[in-house]
């Protein structure tokens, strides 16, 4: 018995022996490394040791990089045995020609210490946190039951976010606000959701307790207003304008795509399909209309119709821009400088952008005057001839001759255009746009496939009776292949041309005879030729009368739309790698392919624009749904959870909430079903979104920029919205919805337009003040109200707008026109009353939804005293403050100037 109790007393020594040796001999907490080593080295080694430099042999980018032979034949880190790395030993040395960073300031003994525990940890490499799966997070306990009440608040715990923020207000020795006044809420609710005031009755039916706060944020969210709000947001990251860009900056007609994203919205089309349409709608099986019209979110790239330049240039251009677009706008992912090099700083290589590149290279836009392609927008009468052609073609040939003849109806795709034709002799592209060939002139197109084609169909104008134009194959002797005469013509047609059948790839000759004409004269300019397949049973009844209609339909002006179209296989582009960036120097072809630091490509998914859009919305991509939550954050509290909107990567801000920011992405994508209603709903439900916005010492000293969320947002209103809040308050704003964009008042001078002698017409009737979404943007020249509040030319896609405080945005809400119109009408509304302070206190409360304070009311009249009094002593003053009202008099002019003065106000201008 006695030896069993010793064996057993024995044992338990051992184990605490072995117990307190491990406590002893293992590491210390295990060191992290994106959170505690990737900001070092970002900060003090990837400069020369990353993905432009390489000194030494040395990288530290790439983990199989970091642990690779150097030059010196034998790695810098060798895991486990920091005392042998040279990493570690060169941070240590005293010597500044071999300390590093070199010809810089050591590191700090607790950075050295934090490298040399992690490489002796294993030098464990890892992921940042933006570029792994959000996993599932447990929501944190409530500390409080009833959190702060205040009269009829339940409390700060509304929903499942006041945990995440709660916690970390209590964290940081804080707690929430107060919630706001049910006025103050109303208006902040009414201006994030449709960026208006409320309407009178729903204010009224929501602070006398009509109607619930729930009851309210629903009502908004149903209301065409939400559209309108929200696809502002959305299309500055589409890079939306009117006009072309560049040089010249030609109009171009894109409002249809800004409709379709209104509509998209307020039907709350989820995130998913909302990208999928936009980035390869065309793709889809039989897509619809509004799916090709989606495609021009990637039309929206500048086009250069200056003279002499390279047309292939700038579809490069539009490429890159793409791709570069493509990455910030989804993926939170500054891609762009991967285009010269592998990223600087996070886990993307140079050969990855072409990879990527190659999934847009493949469109059918070429950099062409008239944007092509085009969606045409036939009116009721001839959609009905294109539907009566396809039913015809489909039953006296088959479908797929019938949808290429419907396709090209739609968009007149695909086709050859005459900037690609070379070796002119006497000729030229004349404008860099038109093949222009004189008398016994000549020009090769290569590579032509004519599908078989019994028909050719040529795109051109001349002023010209009597040119022969004959096309061989090959060259000068070859076999000709069609021969006409073309004529004057009356602008641009389309004419159909017979042409000897062939299988294969041709190398056109095309020459012009006219002895007629100057010699220095073009016989015609001709934008492009096109071929489309045999029509077998063209000797069927009814065939002389569909080819009537559907040259009729070809030649007839719609209005119409740039949109993404892919090439046919026979006209499929190679990509290959730049070298440095430089378009120019082409290296080795590359095939489509996403980067392997993100999630896996499933090989179901198309090679193309498709499958890399399925492979941005799956849910095991770890950006999408992160990148989205994060930007519906900062809408509506003015900073998101990663401040960086732009750039989730290690050179980010840290989110202020990572389980915050997980749980929401994830049920965004698997309890809302990616939709952004749903979303918006969760996030001004929430208690930490209605607290009050009232600073004090004690929240300023601790959390000066609200990144802990212990009050509620206290933000500047957009351009947009702060327009249409002022002829919202006035009684002038109109809900008249989509169309072309309009022209409200802007100072003259604004516009110089040198080419078309395009200049800015005002528009009239209601037109005149429609909502802020609607005004005609042109990129050379915004619209200046907007320009001088931070909104964007929108060149190029814009994720975060600068919020700036410049003394001119006072200047414009107190002069500009369309804020005088704003105030007067605001005053005839004060004016119904025969007291003045009476008066003050109605447009105060108009204006702001609150009741006026005594001393700003004593301010306001006061105001008002001195102006009437100088308008009495010099009315002709009032006709020049007033020159749009006939009948105005010296009270209502000075009405004007006090509502133009609470118009000004900072309560007025923000949100809460």
């Amino acid at each position: 018995m006695k030896k069993k109790v010793s064996f057993g007393l024995l044992f338990i020594g051992i184990i605490i022996l072995v117990i307190s040796v491990w406590s002893l001999l293992k590491p210390s907490d295990t060191v992290d490394f994106s959170a505690d080593i990737k900001p070092i080295l970002n900060k003090n080694c990837i400069t020369c040791h990353g993905g432009v430099k390489k000194s030494g042999g040395f990288s530290l980018l790439f983990e199989e990089e970091a642990f690779a032979n150097t030059e010196s034949g034998v790695p810098a880190i060798i895991p486990g045995n920091a005392a042998k790395s040279p990493f570690i030993q060169r941070l240590k040395e005293d010597d500044p020609e071999l300390r590093m960073p070199y010809k810089k300031s050591k590191l700090s003994k607790e950075e050295i210490e934090l490298l040399t525990k992690w490489v002796d940890q294993g030098a464990k490499w890892g992921k940042h946190w933006a570029y792994t799966l959000p996993e599932k997070v447990e929501i944190p306990e409530a500390t409080q039951s009833a959190g702060i009440s205040s009269g009829e608040s339940e409390g700060f715990i509304q929903n499942d976010i006041d945990h995440f923020i709660l916690r970390t207000m209590e964290n940081n020795d804080l707690e929430p606000s107060l919630p706001a006044e049910p006025n103050v809420i109303a208006r902040r609710l009414a201006m994030d959701i449709t960026g208006l005031p409320p309407n009178d009755s729903l204010f009224s039916d929501f602070t006398t307790g009509k109607i619930t706060y729930e009851n309210m944020v629903d009502e908004l969210l149903s209301r065409d207003a939400y559209g309108e709000k929200w696809a502002s947001w959305w299309l500055d990251h589409a890079r939306y304008a009117d006009t072309k860009g560049y040089e010249k900056d030609m109009g171009r007609s894109m409002w249809q795509y800004r409709d379709w994203v209104i509509k998209a919205l307020n039907n709350d089309m989820p995130y998913d399909q909302f990208t999928i349409e936009q980035l390869a709608g065309d793709l889809l099986p039989n897509p619809s209309a509004d799916q090709l019209i989606a495609t021009a979110f990637h039309r929206n790239t500048m086009n250069n119709d200056e003279g002499g330049t390279d047309d292939e240039e700038f579809r490069v251009a539009s490429l890159i821009d793409r791709v570069n677009t493509t990455f910030e706008v989804w993926q939170s992912t500054t891609i762009g400088c991967v285009q010269c090099h592998s990223h600087t700083y996070d886990p993307f290589k140079n050969r990855e952008y072409y990879n990527l590149m190659a999934f847009f290279n493949n469109t059918r836009d070429e950099d062409t005057s008239e944007d092509e392609p085009n969606l045409k927008f036939y009116n009721e009468e001839q959609q009905k001839k294109v539907t009566e052609i396809y039913d015809w073609i489909a039953k006296n040939e088959n479908k797929e001759v019938a949808e290429a003849y419907n396709n090209f109806l739609q968009y007149s795709e695909p086709v050859y255009h005459a900037h690609s034709a070379k070796n002119y002799t006497n000729g030229n592209l004349a404008d860099t746009k038109w093949l222009a060939l004189r008398d016994n002139g000549s020009c090769y197109l290569s590579d032509v496939y004519t599908q078989d084609a019994d028909y050719m169909y040529l795109k051109y104008s001349s002023g010209i009776d009597g040119t022969k134009v004959t096309i061989r194959k090959d060259n000068e002797d070859g076999d000709i292949l069609a021969q006409f005469t073309t004529n004057k013509t009356n602008g641009r047609e389309i004419q159909k041309i017979p042409f000897k059948k062939s299988t294969e790839k041709l190398n056109l000759y095309i020459e012009a005879n006219n002895d007629k004409i100057s010699p220095r004269s073009p016989t015609s300019y001709i934008s492009w030729f096109a071929f489309l397949p045999e029509i077998k049973a063209d000797k069927n009844a009814g065939y002389s009368q569909m080819d009537d209609s559907f040259m009729k339909l070809l030649n007839s002006s719609t209005p119409t739309l740039p949109i993404i179209v892919e090439n046919p296989d026979y006209l499929k582009r190679t990509t290959q790698v730049f070298e440095r960036g430089n378009w120019l120097m082409k290296t080795d072809t590359v095939e489509p392919a996403t980067p392997k630091s993100l999630n896996a490509w499933n090989d179901a998914w198309p090679k193309n624009r498709l499958g890399l859009s399925k492979w941005m919305v799956s849910k095991e991509n770890p950006l999408t749904a992160r990148t989205l939550v994060n930007r519906v954050w900062q809408q509506i509290y003015g900073r998101g959870i990663v401040a960086s909107l732009e750039d989730m990567g290690s050179q980010a801000d840290p989110p202020s909430h990572p389980e915050l920011l997980d749980w929401l992405a994830l049920r965004f994508m698997n309890e809302h079903n990616w939709s952004i209603k749903a979303l918006v709903k969760d996030i001004v439900m929430s208690g930490t979104y209605r607290q009050s916005s009232k600073n004090n010492a004690k929240l300023y000293n601790l959390d000066p920029e609200n990144r802990l969320y212990a009050r509620g947002p206290r933000i500047r209103l957009g351009a947009e919205q702060i327009r249409d809040q002022a002829l919202a308050v006035s009684g002038l704003l109109s809900t008249k919805m989509y169309g072309p964009s309009v022209m409200p008042p802007q100072p003259d001078g604004i516009w110089q337009t040198v080419y078309n002698g395009g200049n800015w017409v005002e528009s009239q009737g209601e037109d005149k003040y429609r909502k802020a979404i609607y005004t005609y943007l042109k990129r050379t020249s915004p619209y200046p109200s907007f320009l001088t509040f931070d909104a964007g030319s929108r060149e190029v896609s814009t994720v975060r707008r600068t919020v700036t405080n410049t003394p001119l945005q006072a200047l414009v809400t107190l002069n500009d026109p369309v804020y005088l119109e704003t105030a007067y009408h605001l005053a005839k509304f004060m004016g119904e009353s025969n007291n003045v302070d009476t008066s003050i206190r109605e447009g105060y409360r108009k204006a702001v939804l609150t009741d006026i304070s005594e001393e700003k009311l004593i301010f306001l009249k006061e105001l008002y005293n001195t102006s009437v009094a100088d308008f009495e002593d010099k009315p002709k003053n009032i006709k020049e403050f007033i020159p749009f009202e006939t009948d105005a008099n010296a009270n209502l002019a000075a009405l004007t100037v006090v509502a133009n003065a609470i118009m000004n106000l900072d309560e007025f201008l923000t949100k809460s």
